[in-house]
């Protein structure tokens, strides 16, 4: 089983080494090669996403991923910034389906700015489009405008766009999911003001027939982002387009107390995924020993369930985790009077320890 470990920019190499270590501890035939991406490949080769980078990716069997970014590169042209890397890992792999789980550990409700009534039990799962929308959409740029409101002036803009084939597939990636939990699917769009989220809607509506045992409901993306808040549990499988989901998964996130906890896992149609944590790279924290490598750990352990068919080595890493959360080991973002501060190698240790027990 061959794993392309990609640790990225920022705290993407801290997290990605107590990953590794969790896996190496399984003890399963895993071939591990590391590659340059993000800034740190700029750096060496001048791109984000060098060719080999590229290679060894798509000839992987999975790909774990940290994370990329920095302030300092800013000012470099779109094309060469550390984010362009992910966004041509997703095109190239055809990495289509985004999951992204929001579960609120029972040890962790208190750190969630939400009542704990609201939060307690949460288990949800955003399953976001990640090839269409605004980002490749076209054409993308700048022109000078010569009609609207203020003729001959700049203007910017980004063409959001589906096609059928397009949201059938993620209609069916969600439905599918749904068989699995609790069978209730939410469709998330802007269909009145969006020619784009009418077609999405229409198409959603088609395919959910061909489910009739999953309960099909839509919602505007506005009310979405109230209702996350209000009362979160009422979701099960939320399933909307790239950009919503962008925003929607990263609310999601908070409601459980940190980003530093979730992952998230981005597969093709013959399950080739990439994983990654849903948090960046944070460079202000970088080098400190303080990042939360938990959503890494666990990005590792959906890697195992979805891309490597290794079920039960999954759940081995998510009951460690589980144990480690209720020996009261934190890391600075889920800290709280009471517990265990602890670094991020500590944290992995910690991990493997748990393994080992």
């Amino acid at each position: 089983m061959k794993i392309a470990i990609l640790p990225g920019d920022g705290i993407g190499t801290e997290i990605m080494a107590e990953a590794v270590k969790v896996l190496k501890a399984l003890n399963l035939p895993l071939e591990m090669e590391t590659a340059l991406v993000g800034g740190a490949a700029y750096e060496a080769h001048g791109h984000p996403l060098p060719e080999s980078t590229l290679n060894l990716a798509k000839s992987a069997d999975a790909v774990l991923f940290g994370a990329v970014g920095d302030w300092k590169y800013d000012k470099l042209e779109r094309h060469l910034r550390p984010e362009q890397a992910i966004l041509g890992l997703r095109k190239h792999m055809g990495l289509f389906a985004n999951f992204r789980p929001a579960i609120c550990y029972e040890q962790l409700v208190g750190a969630s700015s939400l009542k704990p009534e609201l939060i307690a039990g949460l288990d949800i799962l955003i399953i976001r489009e990640l090839t269409g929308d605004i980002y490749f959409g076209t054409p993308r740029g700048r022109r000078t405008a010569t009609d609207g409101l203020f003729p001959g002036t700049e203007e910017a803009f980004d063409t959001m766009r589906y096609s059928r084939p397009e949201i059938e597939r993620i209609a069916h990636v969600a439905f599918q999911a749904a068989r699995k939990r609790n069978k209730k699917v939410t469709s998330v769009d802007k269909n009145n003001v969006l020619e784009t989220s009418q077609l999405w809607k229409d198409v959603m509506v088609e395919i959910g027939q061909q489910y009739p045992d999953v309960e099909l409901e839509h919602m505007l993306v506005d009310n979405a982002a109230m209702q996350l808040v209000k009362a979160p549990k009422k979701f099960d499988v939320l399933v909307t387009g790239n950009m919503f989901g962008d925003i929607l998964s990263d609310e999601a996130s908070m409601l459980t107390g940190s980003i530093g906890m979730l992952p998230s896992a981005s597969l093709n149609s013959k399950n080739q995924g990439l994983y990654e944590p849903s948090h960046g790279s944070a460079p202000d924290i970088a080098g400190k020993g303080i990042a939360n490598p938990l959503a890494t750990i666990l990005s590792a352990a959906m890697m195992l369930r979805f891309s490597l068919n290794q079920e039960a080595a999954a759940q081995r890493i998510e009951a460690a985790v589980q144990t480690v959360l209720q020996q009261g080991l934190r890391t600075a973002d889920i800290y709280s009077e009471g517990t265990t501060k602890v670094s991020t190698s500590q944290m992995g240790d910690a991990v493997v320890k748990a393994l080992a027990a």
